[in-house]
C-alpha cells in the first residue's frame, strides 16, 4: 500500500500534468528501470485516501514485440489519462476484467527487438486495450504471450481484489491515468 507521502506526490503529479484526480481510479505507473518482458511497473488502485499498488506491466511482452498482430507495429499505451474509458467485461470474451470502451493512443513498436518502445507516431483507436490478470492461479514471473499491449496485473489475487473494489463501487466506467516515472 503506498503512504500518505506517496499518495501526496502521485496527486501532485496529477496537477502537473493538469489530470483530474478521481476519488476511485485506477493508476499505472510505467517505471524508468525498464527490464524488458518483466512485470517490472505498477498499477494502483486509487480508492478514497488509500491506494493499492499491484505489481504489473504496462508494455507488451516479448512473444507479441516479435509476433507482430498489427502490420503497424505492437501497441504501447501511450501516457495520459484516459477517463471513463473502462468497464467490468469480458477479456478476449473469457473472463471478466476492465475492458476498453473508448479510444486511446498507442505508439506502435515495429522493429521485432524484446524491448517495447514508447516513442514514434501515435496511433488512435479501439485496440482492444484491456486490464487483465497473467495467470489465473499463480503469480506470472514472465509477461511473453500475457500482453500485446493490455495493462496486466501479474498476481491473480490482485487482480481478483481489484475488481471486486470495482464492482462494488457501483461505477460503471472507470478512469485509467497512466504516467512515466520521472
Amino acid at each position: 500500500m503506498l503512504t500518505i507521502s506517496n499518495l501526496q506526490w502521485l496527486k501532485d503529479s496529477f496537477a502537473v500534468k493538469g489530470y483530474q484526480w478521481e476519488t476511485f481510479h485506477i493508476v499505472g505507473i510505467r517505471t524508468k528501470e525498464y527490464i524488458p518482458n518483466t512485470f517490472c511497473d505498477n498499477i494502483f488502485l486509487i480508492d478514497g485516501d488509500k491506494a493499492y499498488s499491484f505489481h504489473a506491466t504496462t508494455r507488451p511482452g516479448k512473444h507479441w514485440l516479435k509476433n507482430l498482430l498489427n502490420p503497424k507495429g505492437t501497441a504501447v499505451l501511450c501516457e495520459g489519462q484516459y477517463r471513463n474509458t473502462w468497464r467490468l467485461g469480458k477479456h478476449q470474451n473469457k473472463y471478466e476484467a476492465l475492458v476498453q470502451t473508448l479510444p486511446v493512443n498507442v505508439f506502435r513498436d515495429a522493429n521485432r527487438d524484446e524491448k517495447a518502445d514508447a516513442v514514434g507516431v501515435i496511433d488512435r483507436g479501439m485496440f482492444g486495450i484491456n486490464i487483465h490478470r497473467a495467470n489465473a492461479n499463480l503469480m506470472s514471473k514472465l509477461v511473453d504471450k500475457w500482453s500485446a499491449g493490455c495493462q496486466v496485473i501479474a498476481d491473480p489475487s490482485d487482480f481478483n481484489f481489484l475488481l471486486k473494489k470495482c464492482r462494488d463501487s457501483g461505477k460503471g466506467v472507470f478512469t485509467y491515468t497512466l504516467l512515466n516515472e520521472s
